[in-house]
């Protein structure tokens, strides 16, 4: 099915009217999540431990009388809809059916809800998973397969468990002329910022180098018919939310961003998070490689779209300042230690942009 609308499919920009949230929300006191948990009849809070990961939404690991459980709470604006987490919560006990490893969240024992309000928020209890978060370079070959063929089954499975997506007449990309004004705004941010220090030197150096490549490359900006098909994906897809336990996968965290999307495109972006080096954002392009080749012998997506994919997020990448739209016109600076890995990735992707693309598609 499709329809005549061309979306725009641009880089995200923060909202800068809106206050810092997620981490910087206030901490949820002991009392309210002992309260929270007396709702799901999991016996007396014991201990309650901030999970240091995720920039979005708080989340505690909390010890009660009958075990142990991860509560979420939901602060993030653009994710924190009764309506939503109530659908998301739907899609991954479906999932967990189907027997991939997602941890669906627990109901509420009065009245048969997986997300509850208390104190103005809203909040989820899941089963804890054990296991360990790991970067692309300690996956072995066969588990870099594993990795890819894993979000394929997730995307197939997704259309079982979703409604059907009508196909979107294309996708409006950035304007580079809009980014490069953004650069420039920036890069005198970065320049009049006190103190001034090496991030900030940094920041000069690659924008300058930015507005560059936007003025050489201002030509490939992609097509909005040329995006591969729409689907349902998980949203967020990278190693902060994938548990490992040995040599497999033991569960998929964090479903917030589920929604319809390019699909192939997340296939992209994952592996750009997950395979790169941490200092210099470099791609480890044998691993994208095996990872890529397994998620396309999914069915998930054909050559040509994870080629179009990866020229799409290519582009993303090239017009995409969030964080340090973050740190310059937010003064939030969560995002700063993301930065230098992330600019120098880019830099590298655009000289080596045949091979990206090869790797992705053959």
């Amino acid at each position: 099915m499709t329809f005549s609308q061309t979306l725009a499919c641009a880089p995200a920009r923060p909202d800068l009217t809106a206050p810092p949230i997620g981490t910087l929300s206030p901490p949820v006191p002991h009392l309210a999540l002992a309260e929270v948990l007396r709702r799901y009849r999991v016996g007396r809070l014991l201990t309650a431990e901030p999970v240091a990961e995720g920039l979005l939404n708080r989340g505690y690991r909390v010890t009660t009388e009958a075990g142990t459980y991860f509560l979420k709470c939901y602060v993030d604006a653009a994710t924190a809809h009764r309506g939503s987490i109530a659908e998301h919560h739907r899609a991954m006990a479906a999932l967990d059916a189907l027997g991939l490893p997602v941890a669906p969240p627990l109901a509420c024992a009065e009245r048969s809800v997986t997300v509850d309000a208390f104190g103005g928020r809203l909040f989820a209890l899941f089963p804890w998973v054990d296991g360990r978060h790991r970067h692309g370079s300690d996956l072995s070959l066969p588990q870099c397969d594993a990795l890819g063929a894993l979000l394929g089954r997730l995307h197939g499975a997704l259309d079982d468990v979703c409604a059907p997506v009508p196909q979107p007449a294309g996708y409006r990309s950035a304007d580079p002329l809009d980014s490069a004004r953004l650069a420039r705004e920036l890069r005198l941010s970065a320049r009049g910022h006190r103190p001034y220090g090496e991030l900030d030197a940094l920041v000069e150096q690659r924008l300058t180098e930015r507005l560059d490549l936007l003025a050489e490359y201002a030509h490939r900006r992609p097509a909005p018919q040329a995006a591969p098909p729409t689907g349902w994906t998980h949203g967020d897809f990278h190693g902060l939310n994938l548990l490992h336990e040995g040599d497999r996968i033991a569960a998929v965290l964090d479903w917030d961003k589920l929604g319809p999307q390019p699909r192939a495109e997340e296939a992209v972006r994952a592996a750009t998070l997950v395979f790169n080096d941490r200092t210099s954002g470099a791609l480890d392009l044998v691993r994208v490689r095996h990872y890529s080749q397994a998620y396309r012998a999914t069915g998930a997506a054909t050559a040509e779209h994870l080629a179009a994919a990866a020229h799409r997020v290519w582009w993303e990448r090239l017009n995409d300042f969030w964080m340090l739209q973050w740190r310059y016109q937010r003064a939030d600076h969560r995002a700063d230690p993301l930065y230098p890995a992330s600019a120098g990735q880019l830099a590298w992707w655009c000289q080596e942009y045949e091979q990206v693309l090869d790797a992705f598609a053959n």
